[in-house]
């Protein structure tokens, strides 16, 4: 790898299907008003497309009237050109994913049991079945033989949910349902969850319905997002892009609040930047290959990696003096950011740890480069002197104001 490298995109994947809502609408008995009233859009095959909106808006309604957990009042629904309501009900839910907040995962069941289950309704074999079980928990970053015996609640918030995901997942159905999936674990674990999301989907190429109210997290996800008002109304429907550079109305601006230049960061990601790198050896390595790189530049790093090229920790000439193996020798890594990673992830975790570069992963966790706060600092500029041009463009009378830069001299020296 050269000292810069560009991650360059997958071909993308589509296994989805198109979704189409004409005229949707769910009416309660003894409300004066719709809960949805008359809801059109298409939902391209391949794509994940977000609803977001305020909470009682409907958004979550909509959602589930794709798979008939809530029975339309009137209108039309189809599924890969196939009318939803001339299919059973049960059939139409085991060949949609459906994956919620809390992971819904049964606690009674193991972890195999659970992912397995859709598959041994459909009538899969058991061989078949605990093939995909073991396929599908490798594919969200579970060991098999670690995880497949245990019961949910011996798993970790996001370990569940990434159970929840392979469940979802296991029957290989064109369209998954994501209502607020994400909402119920810690930040952190919450973006590397979206990472996740984002990497399986260049393997999968799914159609993705997933519910937010989270303006950020729709803009890191969506190919394109659903600004719901109140019945479900579509205030826009565009693409992140188009919706942070040119909102509808003021309610649309309203979500995107006044942080709209820094949700910027959020339309780019790790991938398309060039990354740094750094000396690596493996942990079944001898410390003196390393050892070499290292001792002329006295602050500088490396990294220690496993058998599968995935980083596990920070090492300098200090560490290496006197040893005779890598196992247990350096530093922790801290957080990493994976290619899927926006760049608003990548400037919260170098702040979080205070330091000048951080570790960028791959598809299965392998170490693929660095990311720095000067890299940052550069794109956070052109982004901003990309806007003022913009704004000069628009009103040439308007003044503005000197663009404010991120001093990357705050950053300690990793």
């Amino acid at each position: 790898m050269s000292e810069h490298e560009t991650i360059n995109q997958p071909e993308r994947v589509i296994s989805g299907v198109e979704i189409v809502l004409d005229e949707v609408t769910k009416r309660y008995s003894g409300s004066k008003l719709p809960a949805v009233d008359k809801v059109s859009m298409t939902i391209p095959a391949g794509e994940i497309v977000v609803f977001v909106g305020p909470s009682g808006c409907g958004k979550t309604t909509t959602m589930r009237m794709i798979n008939r957990l809530i029975e339309p009042t009137s209108g039309r629904i189809t599924i890969g050109g196939e009318d939803a309501l001339s299919i059973k009900p049960d059939k139409l839910r085991r060949g949609i994913g459906y994956s919620i907040q809390q992971s819904g995962l049964f606690p009674h069941m193991t972890i195999a049991q659970n992912v397995g289950m859709v598959p041994g309704l459909v009538g899969w074999n058991k061989k078949k079945i605990n093939d995909r079980v073991d396929e599908m928990l490798d594919l969200v970053g579970l060991d098999p033989d670690q995880y497949r015996g245990r019961y949910p609640r011996q798993l970790s918030g996001g370990q569940q949910q990434r159970v929840g995901v392979a469940r979802a997942l296991a029957a290989d159905p064109p369209v998954l349902l994501m209502d607020e999936p994400f909402g119920a674990v810690d930040p952190i674990t919450r973006g590397l969850l979206q990472d996740e999301l984002l990497r399986l989907q260049t393997e999968l190429g799914k159609t993705i319905v997933f519910v937010t109210h989270d303006f950020s997290e729709a803009v890191k996800l969506g190919d394109r997002i659903a600004v719901l008002g109140d019945q479900s109304k579509i205030l826009q429907y565009d693409t992140p892009e188009a919706v942070l550079a040119n909102p509808a109305d003021d309610t649309v601006a309203g979500f995107i609040g006044s942080g709209a230049s820094l949700q910027q960061l959020t339309l780019l990601r790790v991938r398309d930047v060039d990354l740094a790198t750094c000396p690596t050896a493996h942990e079944s390595d001898t410390p003196d290959k390393l050892r070499a790189t290292l001792t002329p530049r006295p602050r500088s790093w490396g990294l220690v990696l496993d058998d599968r090229d995935r980083p596990l920790r920070w090492v300098n000439s200090r560490h290496l003096a006197g040893v005779n193996s890598l196992r247990n020798v350096g530093d922790p890594i801290g957080e990493v950011v994976s290619t899927q990673s926006t760049l608003q992830d990548a400037l919260e975790a170098l702040l979080a740890a205070r330091s000048a570069s951080t570790v960028v992963t791959g598809s299965r966790g392998q170490y693929v480069g660095l990311i720095s706060i000067d890299t940052l600092v550069g794109t956070i500029r052109s982004l901003r002197e990309a806007h003022e041009d913009d704004h000069l463009d628009s009103d040439d009378t308007t003044e503005t104001a000197a663009p404010e830069v991120l001093d990357s001299s705050t950053g300690a020296t990793s």
